[in-house]
């Protein structure tokens, strides 16, 4: 007891101190800030950072933030702005949940004149705020109360509602929901003179139940704009997609396009944009016919500081379709898009619900900015446009193309939440790209692309895994992360950041290389030369394997075990297998399922295309190899290894627990039974000894009679199967496999750990005709490698089928079902007093089934 004791001390201790100091994540300064450094602040949901001073700012839960990045050990400033709790009442009483009528900060924007302009939900009644920076206080009104305005269409009422907004030159644009419920969505400048407050038409052509991403605003260069062309504001979302007649509704990714000086219609379009314009964003691989139709976050980057037409946009999409997690970026050029909306116009006819392309268009092309041809011709506001025009963009606001871009990187089993990009050389055909990912278990991946290929660089486990990354700000060479309730500060650019040789020359292609006197990972700008970049450079390193020729892992396994061999890949483009002749296989993506039999021995090697080096043809890479082997005969289903033998033992542990507390449940229904009969004698059961016998020998576990409902569960699960006990135990075999490098990993078959399951997913039911003595092991072996090691914590998958028996389970239960075999008889003339078991018992015919 004292060791315990001490042990929970030492615990306790260890969680104390985390949370009230700030964790230090390794090298140039990387920090984590958790909830008790943030003050106890929870729900950040917006950011807002200062880059002049490093100051950043955050919005959550009924308090603002003001946290130094420069010295994340400050203590950081805080603001409290909540709802009264009359408010709050009135808020609960109109339908909504207590935690939802709170207030929220949804919007922090710079003024310009030393205030930030804030918005939150204030209990589903949105307000604003103006804060100062110089006492970092909010204004106060005459009343001595916080001075506030409105908030309605420059916040969303929820916490949770999709919503973006973006301030240009002063004024607020943003995309929102605009009533209680909802249900209207609007675009609109929020802020400015009353009379410029202008928004989308409400119109399911316009807007169709929009989930809002993100949104940008695109100043025209002063120094080169010829055709003095109107500065605009890009919104991006994902909505449903009117164009498509299908049986189901179908999502799809826009941007639109709004100008800076639309200020609406004189009759048409009265206080409506004229100008806008939207378009399908398309993330399609063309190889494999793959689409991604969800956009779920997007970055704007300049590749040219200074050139507004360079800007390109950094697109993290998942799709609608697709089962499992699955996330992939594709980048979409400024350029791009202003062809397509230049372009044809796409056309819903009423009469035949058929979408056309209309003709013809009217003059000047309807939806286009001012620019000095328009103000030429005297068109010098929007007000003045004709009605023909405005009367054209109100019916057509979507174009006939779409935009479309090839993934840079796909995913599958990980879900990214959050991106970021920095560029390495000059940004053109030459350089190359970092993406910072985050994810929604607290990671940040990087991942490094270059031409055609990406790479995957480094995990990095920032929060725990119950924190997505909502933020990723750069600022000076680092990356600020924010989850709801953590802040993090991590290097995010430079060679430096590659702590070993093997990473170091996975990202040869970004200019980095590694320095065999320093032992470390340098910048060069020294051509790498021909051939693959990176596996010239991993040679260097005297790795065992390189990007495209992984070496060959051995795993050790059992007949009748099925295994999921990973093939971790980054390109979009697909992946093939080539293995025995003779084996029973299924793939999942790129990974492959495998059922041990003698014939599926033998080698397995996973090749997947990708681009080559100077060149847009995919080209053969092989991605992983492995070798599947027998143990040893002599073992047969036993377990062989060391840390398999702990597993039986755990097992046995559980087993001999479980028989403990089945005899005391035995021992408690004998000693009522045997009271309750020397009051009164029960009637005789019209549930027959013998089908009593057949009923307690298809329950899986014997529940105690002193509840009805308990006994009522179990006897409709005996007539939905009519079979045995069966335990399931599953185990997984775990290997560790990077993006083209080798950790070392040893890959002899060695079993991890053992789960017991009570058979109820993904478990096969048969041999119903077995008592209890014939107790049967199904176990499933799973080779689990989708780098999901990455923050210590593995991925179990359960997969269908793949039986086998244990020798040392049998003879155990042998034993032990003499024993069992008078005790359950007994507990079958107890449960058969009871008025339940009465009637006849209707009993299914035995078959296998899964459940």
């Amino acid at each position: 007891m004292a060791v315990v004791g001490v042990m929970i001390f030492l615990l306790l201790c260890c969680v104390l101190s985390g949370g009230s100091r700030a964790a230090t994540l390794g090298g140039f300064g990387d920090i984590t800030l958790g909830p008790e450094m943030l003050k106890s602040t929870t729900n950040f949901s917006t950011f807002l950072l200062n880059r002049s001073s490093g100051m950043l700012f955050l919005g959550g839960k009924d308090a603002i933030l003001a946290v130094d990045t420069n010295n994340l050990n400050q203590q950081p400033k805080k603001i409290i702005w909540d709802v009264p709790e009359d408010k709050r009442k009135s808020c609960v009483g109109k339908g909504q949940t207590e935690v939802d009528c709170n207030n929220y900060i949804r919007l922090l924007e710079f003024l310009g004149d030393g205030h930030i302009y804030v918005c939150g939900t204030y209990a589903f009644d949105p307000q604003c705020a103006f804060l100062e920076l110089s006492s970092f206080s909010l204004e106060k009104a005459e009343d001595g109360g916080v001075k506030m305005e409105t908030g309605k269409g420059k916040c969303p009422f929820e916490p949770n509602q999709h919503y973006t907004a973006v301030m240009a030159d002063g004024i607020l644009y943003t995309a929102a929901t605009s009533n209680f419920l909802g249900t209207h969505f609007d675009i609109s400048r929020a802020t400015g003179p009353e009379n410029d407050r202008i928004r989308t038409e409400r119109a399911i052509s316009w807007l169709n139940d929009p989930e809002f991403v993100s949104s940008a605003f695109i100043e025209q260069s002063a120094d080169n704009n010829p055709t003095g062309d109107d500065d605009k504001i890009y919104f991006f979302f994902t909505e449903m997609a009117k164009e498509y007649d299908l049986y189901t509704k179908v999502k799809v990714s826009r941007v639109a396009r709004v100008c800076k000086s639309d200020v609406g219609g004189m009759k048409t379009l009265q206080r409506r944009w004229t100008t806008f314009l939207k378009t399908q964003l398309v993330c399609e691989d063309k190889p494999s016919g793959q689409r991604y139709n969800v956009l779920t976050d997007v970055f704007t980057q300049q590749h040219t500081p200074g050139d507004p037409s360079s800007t390109l946009f950094y697109g993290l999409f998942t799709s609608q379709w697709e089962p499992e997690a699955v996330s992939a970026v594709c980048v979409f050029s400024l350029s791009d898009i202003s062809k397509v909306m230049e372009g044809p116009f796409k056309e819903l006819k009423k009469t035949c619900e058929n979408w056309i392309i209309p003709e013809p268009v009217p003059s000047p092309r309807p939806g286009q900015c001012l620019n000095d041809a328009l103000r030429v011709e005297g068109f010098e506001s929007s007000l003045k446009l004709p009605d023909k025009v405005l009367t054209f963009v109100r019916d057509h606001p979507l174009m006939e193309n779409s935009v479309t871009a090839a993934p840079l990187l796909v995913r599958r089993g990980i879900t990214y939440t959050k991106l970021a990009v920095t560029l390495t050389g000059n940004g053109g055909e030459q350089g190359g790209a970092v993406l910072h990912l985050g994810t929604d278990r607290g990671e940040l991946h990087r991942v490094a692309v270059v031409g055609q290929n990406a790479t995957l660089l480094q995990e990095i486990p920032l929060f725990t895994s119950q924190e997505p990354v909502n933020s990723i700000l750069l600022h000076q060479d680092q990356a600020l992360v924010v989850s709801p309730v953590s802040l993090a500060r991590v290097q995010a650019k430079g060679c430096a950041l590659y702590t070993s040789c093997e990473v170091c020359a996975r990202a040869r292609g970004l200019g980095c290389v590694w320095s065999t006197t320093d032992k470390a990972c340098r910048s060069t700008k020294a051509d790498p030369g021909p051939g693959d970049v990176v596996d010239a450079a991993l040679k260097k390193c005297d790795a065992r394997e390189g990007r495209c020729d992984p070496s060959i892992r051995e795993l050790r396994v059992s007949i009748g075990l099925r295994l999921l061999l990973p093939c971790v890949q980054l390109s979009p483009r697909p992946c093939s297998w080539e293995h025995p002749p003779h084996r029973h296989t299924r793939q999942h993506h790129s990974d492959l399922e495998v059922a041990v039999t003698e014939d599926s021995l033998g080698i397995y090697v996973c090749t997947c295309q990708e681009g080559g080096p100077g060149v847009r043809d995919p080209t053969p890479c092989q991605r992983a190899a492995y070798q599947l082997t027998l143990k040893d005969p002599s073992a047969g289903g036993a377990v062989a290894t060391a840390g398999s033998r702990h597993v039986l033992a755990v097992y046995i542990f559980f087993f001999c627990g479980g028989l403990i507390l089945g005899m005391c449940l035995l021992y408690f229904l004998t000693s009522r039974r045997s009271s309750s009969r020397e009051g009164h004698d029960l009637p005789d059961n019209s549930l027959s000894s013998e089908k009593g016998r057949d009923l307690l020998g298809s329950s899986a576990t014997p529940q105690s009679p002193s509840s009805d409902s308990l006994l009522s569960d179990g006897f409709r699960l005996t007539e939905k199967r009519n079979g045995t006990t069966t335990s399931t135990t599953t185990t997984t075999l775990l290997s560790n496999q990077g993006n083209g490098s080798h950790h070392g990993n040893s890959y002899s078959g060695t079993l991890i750990n053992s789960n017991s399951s009570n058979g109820h997913r993904n478990s096969q039911y048969g041999n119903c005709n077995m008592n209890s003595s014939g107790l049967k092991l199904t176990s499933e072996i799973l080779v689990a490698d989708r780098l999901d090691g990455r923050t210590g914590e593995l991925e179990h998958v359960r997969p269908e089928g793949g039986e086998w028996e244990s020798r040392e389970g049998d003879e155990m239960d042998e034993e032990l079902g003499n024993g069992f075999r008078e005790d359950m008889k007994g507990l079958e003339e107890e449960l058969s007093s009871f008025p339940m078991f009465k009637s006849p018992a209707p009993l299914v015919p035995c078959e296998e089934s899964s459940i």
